[in-house]
């Protein structure tokens, strides 16, 4: 039997090609979700998709299928991928790097006219950022059962602009049910966006699982007042409460080794500067492996808020439980970087995955290369030829076992 690698050099370059749709003067790439430069790198993927005989499939969410048939048709598909779409100042790889390495991955069987027993299926997730539309992993969130197909397709921007109004305008608003579709086994190779694998100097992660994640809106209504005219003690500042609460949230995640927590939105009106801010909105992002901890993390902030004046109103708007990935997947995962030559260590994931959800409805699992300096949701986000290539050729294996 002919023994099946990937072409690195290809990988490489189709990665590049990739991230001159959308690309910035900075070397990143803009491609947030449903805009006309996700359409340009949806097109692309698909007209890929297309030169290795690929039927495609689109749900009603946009999330984009590419498929070859197996052997046996009474096989659930192994499916990888990850997204397409990027933060507004995003990096070339985090999402594209999952979706081109199963790219890659049609491509070698293709190239060698491979059938394997399982048929093997590419996914370009919709609008996992969830920059445009909030929250994040929405179209495998609805997939996975986490949202309601309304719930999905009524996502709303900043602007008022619909998710369900801009899929139809860009042309990728398919028929297809959303969730029901089979799936056998799910991997996502990622980059890290992390510094751990750099540190140790490891080519592989196995993501044993993600850690939990609580967002939250936070509202602080004050009262206007001339900034020169009025005497500290008879304020009602508003944006003296969101600092206040903004280093309680900071402390709430240094108390703990493993806590996460950051303050990344802040606006206020009048936005004056002779005027006492009379409102303040705020986002809060609280994260931890440890359910129990990240409940206690929530029930801090909600005290702390409470001890502050004006008094914010937090309103938790997203949670995302801590997920374990499947054993099976990860052991096939470990294997393949033994088989291959590489050093590989078990790993969290700080940040959110579509994996997450489709860890729900399939046994589903991850891996990791590393990332510059750990460095992530920048234009400056970079990764190596070498490591790209050891991640596509473990990917290779572990999906090559999974469907044998």
């Amino acid at each position: 039997m002919i023994e099946l690698h990937v072409d690195g050099k290809r990988l490489w370059a189709t990665l590049h090609q990739l991230a001159e749709i959308g690309g910035t003067e900075a070397g990143g790439v803009a491609r947030v979700a449903l805009t006309d430069a996700d359409k340009a790198g949806r097109d692309q993927f698909v007209e890929w998709l297309t030169d290795v005989g690929c039927t495609v499939h689109l749900d009603r969410m946009g999330n984009l299928f590419g498929r070859r048939e197996g052997t046996d048709p009474n096989r659930d598909p192994v499916v990888i991928g990850s997204h397409l779409d990027s933060q507004p100042t995003g990096g070339k790889f985090d999402g594209a790097y999952g979706v081109m390495v199963g790219l890659e991955i049609l491509r070698v069987l293709d190239d060698h006219q491979h059938r394997t027993k399982a048929p093997i299926e590419v996914v370009s997730w919709t609008n996992e950022e969830g920059a445009r539309f909030p929250p994040a992993m929405l179209g495998s969130g609805v997939f996975g059962g986490e949202f309601s197909l309304e719930e999905g397709l009524s996502a709303t921007a900043s602007d008022g602009t619909v998710l369900l109004d801009e899929l139809v305008r860009i042309g990728y608003s398919g028929s297809d049910a959303c969730g029901g579709r089979p799936v056998g086994f799910y991997l996502e190779p990622h980059i890290e966006q992390g510094p751990i694998l750099e540190a140790k100097d490891i080519a592989i992660g196995v993501v044993t699982g993600v850690q939990g994640i609580r967002w939250y809106d936070v509202s602080i209504k004050g009262f206007e007042s001339h900034a020169g005219t009025t005497p500290m003690d008879r304020r009602s500042d508003a944006m003296l409460s969101a600092a206040r609460l903004i280093t309680a949230v900071d402390e709430i995640a240094r108390r703990r080794p493993e806590g996460r927590s950051t303050v990344g939105v802040i606006s206020s009106t009048p936005n004056s500067r002779n005027t006492v801010a009379g409102t303040v909105q705020l986002t809060v992002d609280l994260r931890h492996p440890n359910p129990d901890e990240l409940a206690v993390m929530h029930d801090e902030l909600i005290e702390a808020a409470d001890s502050i004046f004006p008094v914010p109103s937090v309103e938790q708007i997203w949670y995302s439980p801590p997920v374990e990935f499947d054993a099976k997947v990860a052991e096939a995962i470990r294997q393949s970087a033994t088989a291959s030559g590489f050093e590989a260590i078990d790993i969290v994931s700080g940040a959110g995955h579509d994996a997450v959800y489709i860890n729900r409805v399939a046994p589903t699992g991850m891996l990791f290369i590393p990332c510059e300096d750990g460095l992530s949701h920048n234009e400056a986000e970079t990764i190596t030829e070498q490591h790209s290539s050891a991640g596509a050729e473990v990917a290779l294996q572990a999906v090559l076992q999974l469907a044998e």
